[in-house]
């Protein structure tokens, strides 16, 4: 939909109706940009600034203009140059945030906040050497009104460090999970083996040598033998995270239309019967889970009395 409340396609329609070489021409065209105001209403993906190859002068009135339209906006890779530039000309009508990490500027007018969707997304980094790109994607799903959980450090490395964080990513009910992984880009094929929810792999550019700079980690995730795994660009922090939050947002909404709109989960033996209620497919995964865990000497029953402690919350009505 656009900003007007018309149908998905009367900005293109508008665009092609454009009058001829000679008349007057459509605002904007004296900038090297030109501002897609309408792109939230229209995909549910607000339009983000790449500021790697703008000037900063660019990249400030871009903000400028997304903002006073929306009332938020944001650049991503952003140079530390930029951002202060951006703090100087925008920050005293505007809210700013610096995302470090994810080399993001968030700017918003002043009690501008993004409309919770209910939708829910996990974001699991195998290295913290994968963090700046996880958390661009995070930031994404945020700005995008999700609810996002974070994990980091859980790579194949070490895979035991894995069991407990997924397992409460699932009982918090997740409706998707991004897996950022350098390297050989191993994790995100481990982890869409062990749930019933949407996997998006998100190869970064960790590693050397022969495939190196997320080849190697792109071409693993490609070639994957679990299905539910879908695969983004190297680095597309961007790309993952807006996805991720569609495919959450489209959930939630269809979770609050079902009959008695509540994500409470009733004890069921079928991960279809959990999944179809709203809620994580986690009971048929506390077996295998604490089996995982032995596997590895770690604390089975530890792991599984979080999980069964978790659930019951869920079942109550309330968090875990």
């Amino acid at each position: 939909m656009t900003g007007k409340g018309g149908g998905p396609f009367d900005d293109l329609r508008a665009a092609l109706s454009e009058p001829p070489p000679g008349a007057s021409a459509p605002a904007g065209l004296d900038r090297p940009f030109r501002l897609d105001v309408g792109r939230a209403q229209r995909t549910g993906i607000p339009e983000v600034v790449h500021a790697e190859r703008k000037r900063s002068e660019e990249v400030v009135e871009a903000l400028r203009g997304l903002a006073g339209a929306s009332g938020r906006a944001m650049a991503s890779r952003c140079p530390p140059e930029t951002a202060t530039l951006v703090r100087e000309r925008l920050g005293v009508d505007h809210d700013i945030v610096w995302h470090e990490r994810a080399r993001a500027v968030i700017v918003a007018i002043p009690g501008s906040e993004p409309v919770p969707s209910g939708g829910r997304v996990g974001v699991i980094a195998a290295g913290t050497s994968d963090l700046p790109i996880a958390a661009e994607a995070a930031l994404m799903a945020r700005e995008m009104g999700a609810t996002v959980e974070e994990v980091a450090d859980v790579g194949v490395a070490g895979l035991h460090r894995l069991v407990v964080p997924l397992e409460r990513l699932l009982a918090d009910g997740v409706d998707v999970l991004v897996v950022a992984a350098g390297m050989d880009g191993a994790l995100p094929s481990v982890v869409a083996g062990l749930v019933a929810v949407p996997v998006i792999g998100l190869p970064t550019s960790v590693g050397y040598g022969f495939g190196g700079g997320g080849v190697g980690a792109l071409t693993t995730m490609l070639q994957s033998c679990a299905p539910g795994l879908s695969v983004v660009n190297v680095d597309n922090g961007i790309g993952a995270g807006a996805t991720a939050a569609l495919i959450a947002n489209r959930v939630a909404a269809a979770r609050a239309w079902r009959p008695g709109g509540s994500s409470a989960v009733d004890s069921v033996d079928e991960p279809g019967d959990n999944f179809a209620r709203g809620g994580p497919p986690f009971g048929h995964r506390r077996e295998q889970f604490g089996e995982l865990q032995d596997a590895f000497g770690g604390d089975g029953e530890t792991a599984l009395e979080i999980g069964a402690q978790s659930t019951e919350n869920l079942r109550l009505g309330g968090r875990p």
